[in-house]
């Protein structure tokens, strides 16, 4: 009898469920314009001839729902058939953004990818929700940057073409100002250095405020500003450092705001012992050690720890191991405040050059570059010799950028190196017509080219004609003559000079002959040359010379011809050749004219420049250059030979040529002893806001002058300035601004404030 009950209550729910559903035989779809069926089929998880249950019709609504495609959606099911009835969202026939006054929180460019990201340009369907969305993204970044009492009205239109215009309306009103902001709980450091750490804050001197806007709350610049804190503090040795409070509180009736931010210092660390572990691959412990940097006791610094870690993992890939991996671990020593460092190593597999890729020198040769790198396809990965690879690469001069990428080889031991340059204007041909007072007119034609073919040769070319100077000239240089980088140069020259036509002394010099040299390198950096120069000179001169028995004897003598040979040492080391941060350029050189010759003389000259790199935005360049003449065997220097001083390649702020004793007539003699100096502290001008990564702004201070004779040295003579001076790199070269004003002058000196120049980089 229990049997037969449970057989009945089965029946009867088999039957109960199968009333709750039905079988669709028609799908009814109302009320589409631009949206076709099969898109709504699409979305919904039924076809004809499914089973349709009453809690289904709620799973289709839902589904629909979030296209976001429709405003109403209604879904019923009567006689075996689907009713679905539509009616879509609006298409956005325009979308303004009006009001906004403050580009630091809403810009063009900001509204455009903005409206993008929300799905609401022009041809999108509108979606009320997104309209939402964004209009509470608007009001927060105002909110974020002290604005907020601003307001966001909204404007929409429909037409009888289901398509809407969309206007939104600004009222910015006024952001408010911070008026106070406090730090406590500092011990070590001032108040107002950790203030600074601040972009924005309590108002400046009212002139500078308005053009910074320091007292505008920003909340991404407040954020930054707590993450510099909390690392001055860290890199200081307090890593316990906590900051207790980073109140901001806004006063929206008097809309100004007040900042209280409490920290707690906590305990300065100090180093204990340093020990390695791991894969030391024989480098003795005192090599790792040395690398490190770091002494037992001495302040725990994190920043040169890492530089340190950086040393030893550089040391790794110097000998092939190219992804080491090393890690640190910290732990608290017994004594108080006294953390022991520990460094692991795990040096992975040692690592082969594979191929080496040259890319962008659509100009230049591949070997031009390739015979500059001392990294070859095959051999052991050295990071060390790829370094001064790309630094011989940059010091050519014919790339505005050269950049390097790595790629390990998946499964192997070995890594392709893919190199790409950027090249910058090596060369320039030129024809001209031009007129001056001085020089009349004149006619110039000329080849400048440092890369000639893309070969790495040198090639000049010039014809000048002109009341003043008649020249014409040529020269070559190949710098691997030898594929061991040896190199080899020869010019021919013809040039008339009438300086009674030029702003100098009375005379007429002609120069005709061929110089011939050839170099030797002794490493990467450094070189050794020597050079034979033969010229034919015939000089004659005024009354200016006058006065001196030694210029008027030159001028009256039969002398003809200068031979001279020149001995050069020159190291260069810098990281680029227009924009050096680091590295050191040095050139000593003296030259003897020969007995053959009629004129007796010598020059010894020597100039040393050091590039340091202060931090990742100064670089300080320290230069000096000395250069001395004299004449031997009873005769004196040919006054031609001369040296001169001022302008912009000199002591800056005083005229071309115009340092040292001077003639009657007011004309620089020139000497045998020029010496000058020069500090610049420089910084890319992208630090200071300016978007260009080629324009280098320097500050300097020059010094330096001419003694007629070497034996009549005196510092009462030296001129000096200081200035600031522009660099860029431009398409058709550096080109160099400079504004100088003399500290160091006297009475009848000429004065040239500003200068430009062309060819001219720090």
């Amino acid at each position: 009898m229990l049997s037969f009950f449970r057989y009945i209550v089965i029946f009867f729910l088999f039957f109960s469920f199968n009333a709750y559903s039905e079988v669709i035989k028609k799908i009814d779809i109302s009320g589409l314009k631009s949206i076709s069926r099969g898109t709504v089929l699409n979305y919904i998880p039924f076809e004809v001839n499914d089973e349709l249950k009453v809690e289904d019709t709620k799973l289709i609504f839902d589904k629909l729902n979030a296209t976001n495609l429709f405003e109403k959606i209604q879904v019923n099911y009567s006689d075996d058939i689907l009713f679905i009835a539509l009616k879509e969202n609006p298409i956005i026939k325009y979308f303004e953004i009006k009001g906004y006054k403050n580009d630091l929180v809403l810009s063009e460019s900001q509204i455009d990818s903005t409206l993008k990201n929300f799905n609401l340009t022009t041809g999108n369907i509108f979606n009320k929700s997104n309209l939402d969305k964004l209009i509470n993204e608007i009001i927060a970044a105002y909110k974020n940057n002290a604005f907020f009492k601003t307001k966001i009205n909204s404007k929409i239109s429909r037409d009888d073409s289901n398509r809407i215009g969309i206007e939104l309306i600004i009222s910015e009103n006024t952001p408010s100002r911070i008026s106070e902001f406090n730090i406590s709980g500092n011990k070590y450091f001032d108040t107002e250095e950790l203030l600074d750490l601040f972009e924005i804050g309590e108002p400046n001197i009212f002139i500078i405020n308005y053009f910074t806007n320091r007292d505008i709350f920003d909340r991404k610049k407040f954020e930054a500003g707590l993450e510099f804190l909390k690392s001055k503090y860290i890199d200081a040795a307090f890593l316990d450092f906590k900051l207790t409070k980073s109140d901001v509180i806004i006063n929206e009736k008097e809309s100004n705001i007040s900042i209280n931010i409490e920290l707690s210092e906590g305990p300065r660390y100090k180093l204990g012992l340093v020990d390695f572990s791991g894969d030391l691959e024989n480098f003795p412990l005192s090599l790792l050690k040395s690398k490190l940097s770091l002494t037992k006791n001495s302040i725990f610094d994190r920043k040169k720890i890492v530089k340190g870690i950086e040393n030893v993992r550089s040391l790794y890939s110097d000998y092939g191991f190219a992804i080491a991996s090393i890690e640190t671990s910290v732990a608290k020593s017994d004594k108080e405040n006294i953390l022991d460092l520990t460094v692991n190593i795990n040096k992975n597999n040692m690592y082969y050059i594979n191929r080496i890729e040259i890319s962008g020198n659509n100009r230049t040769q591949d070997d031009v570059i390739r015979r500059e790198m001392i990294v070859r396809e095959g051999q052991i990965y050295s990071q060390k010799d790829i370094d001064e690879s790309l630094k011989k690469i940059r010091r050519l001069g014919f790339f505005s950028d050269v950049s390097m990428k790595t790629t390990v080889k998946k499964n192997t031991d070995q890594i392709d190196i893919f190199i790409e340059v950027i090249e910058t204007k090596t060369g320039e041909l030129s024809f001209g017509l031009s007129h001056s007072n001085s020089t009349g007119p004149a006619f110039s034609a000329g080849i400048q080219q440092s890369n000639i073919f893309g070969t790495g040769n040198t090639f000049n070319g010039k014809f000048i004609n002109s009341s003043a100077v008649q020249e014409l000239s040529f020269f070559f240089s190949d710098p691997y003559f030898t594929n061991d980088g040896h190199t080899l140069s020869y010019g021919l020259f013809d040039k008339s000079t009438d300086a009674s036509n030029l702003d100098i002394s009375n005379y007429n010099l002609d120069e005709t002959g061929f110089t011939l040299g050839y170099g030797v390198p002794l490493d990467l950096d450094s070189k050794i040359s020597g050079n034979f120069r033969l010229a034919n000179v015939d000089v004659k001169c005024s009354s200016t010379f006058s006065s001196s028995l030694y210029e008027e004897a030159q001028c009256n003598s039969n002398d003809s011809l200068d031979t001279n040979f020149s001995f050069k040492y020159s190291k260069n080391s810098l990281n680029d050749f227009y924009s050096p941060t680091e590295g050191v350029k040095s050139i000593v050189s003296s030259s003897i004219s020969l007995p053959l010759g009629d004129f007796k003389y010598y020059q010894l000259e020597g100039s040393h420049s050091i590039y340091s790199r202060l931090s990742d935005k100064l670089t300080l360049l320290t230069e000096a250059n000395v250069q001395l003449a004299q004449g031997y065997n009873n005769d004196d220097l040919p006054f031609f030979k001369r040296y001169f001083g001022g302008g912009s390649s000199s002591v800056r702020g005083f005229d071309f040529n115009s340092l040292g004793n001077k003639y009657p007539d007011g004309k620089a003699k020139g000497g045998e002893l020029s010496y000058l100096t020069s500090t610049v502290l420089i910084t890319p001008a992208k630090s200071l806001g300016v978007d260009n990564e080629n324009i280098r702004i320097g500050a300097f201070i020059d010094a330096g002058s001419v003694a007629e004779k070497a034996s009549s040295f005196d510092l009462s003579d030296i001129r000096a300035s200081t200035g600031i001076g522009l660099s860029w790199l431009t398409p058709i070269g550096p080109v160099g601004f400079h504004l100088a004003k003399p500290i160091i002058q006297k009475s009848g000196d000429s004065l040239e404030t500003f200068s430009f120049d062309l060819g001219m980089s720090f």
